[in-house]
């Protein structure tokens, strides 16, 4: 995977985490969840936005083709349904959200400069996330879910000779997997569960060992968004300047 291939991959997780967190903004167990939920699927719909931008000059454009498969798109096991539960969004929240984040970190340490320049605003924006998400955390959650959440983010940070590891040494990104993995243990003050990951039926492109897509409903509004953000201005229908 190349450096455009990760931060596709990146882009397409806030875009479905950001959906997933805003479809619990009316469910969450407090009024002050739901504005968080809205908030931050606000924050990671927009993130989404920055991230997608930066793939024509890194030589990425394969995205604005997906409107037929849904396994196109480079997304977590974890976002493929739906949650049932607050334990999810909350291992979500603390663990992928923050895995995330310190990938951004490693893009913005690193030496490409559009990176660098355009996710820096990020950082700073990402930090509610990581307040709440410990907040939730330390109250304590399903193991389940927890879990599931730990082994997506260590598969999605790749294995200890793939290529994120070519990305570290070319200086794209300062950090490796095994610095990443650190990095989010260090921000949640946890050590990350002894998983057995089998790197055999890992899916590079993808970042997942898993197989599966995200749901039909899911499927629908992310085409809906996509077709918003490329039709042209000047042929939108015959509504007029006020619409």
């Amino acid at each position: 995977m190349s450096l455009g291939g990760l931060i596709l991959s990146l882009a397409d997780n806030k875009q479905l985490l950001g959906l997933r967190y805003a479809e619990w903004a009316t469910r969450a167990p407090s009024l002050e969840a739901d504005i968080a939920a809205a908030a931050m699927g606000l924050d990671d719909l927009g993130h989404s936005r920055v991230l997608y931008g930066c793939l024509e000059p890194l030589g990425e454009a394969g995205h604005l083709a997906r409107e037929a498969d849904p396994g196109d798109y480079l997304n977590l096991p974890y976002f493929d349904e739906p949650w049932s539960s607050w334990d999810q969004f909350v291992a979500a929240n603390a663990v992928l959200d923050t895995a995330f984040t310190v990938m951004i970190q490693a893009c913005v340490k690193g030496n490409v400069e559009v990176l660098r320049s355009r996710l820096r605003k990020m950082l700073s924006e990402e930090r509610y996330h990581f307040l709440h998400g410990r907040s939730w955390f330390r109250a304590g959650i399903e193991e389940g879910p927890l879990m599931e959440a730990w082994r997506q983010a260590l598969e999605w940070f790749g294995p200890p000779d793939g290529e994120v590891v070519e990305l570290y040494r070319r200086g794209a990104l300062a950090l490796g997997p095994a610095e990443l993995r650190a990095g989010l243990e260090q921000r949640l003050e946890t050590r990350a569960p002894d998983l057995d990951i089998d790197w055999a039926t890992w899916d590079p492109r993808r970042r997942r060992s898993r197989p599966g897509r995200i749901d039909a409903r899911t499927f629908d509004m992310l085409r809906g968004l996509e077709e918003r953000r490329y039709h042209p201005s000047g042929a939108r229908g015959q509504a007029g300047p006020g619409r």
